[in-house]
């Protein structure tokens, strides 16, 4: 029986070197302001909760809690800037 051809594997040449990557993106303000919304949108609907709807706004009543998610999703609607 007739022997199969044995493929020769190339021999290893390292890639080429990289170049200095530049990581910073100049976006340093989206992290903190990311979180401030979310712990003061946390806050504010704790505070309503806490206090048993006569803070922060007594007026509102529930929406205090619409607020709270609304700088909680704005929030999220910073971090999508973040690299």
């Amino acid at each position: 029986m007739p022997k199969s051809r044995i493929r020769k594997k190339a021999d290893f040449t390292p890639p080429p070197e990289r170049t200095n990557i530049k990581l910073s993106s100049g976006r340093s303000w989206v992290a903190p302001l990311m979180l401030a919304l979310f712990l003061v949108g946390l806050a504010w609907i704790v505070v309503f909760y806490v206090t048993t709807g006569s803070l922060p706004v007594e007026t509102l009543g529930n929406w205090n809690i619409v607020i709270g998610f609304g700088f909680i999703a704005g929030g999220f609607v910073v971090s999508t800037q973040w690299k």
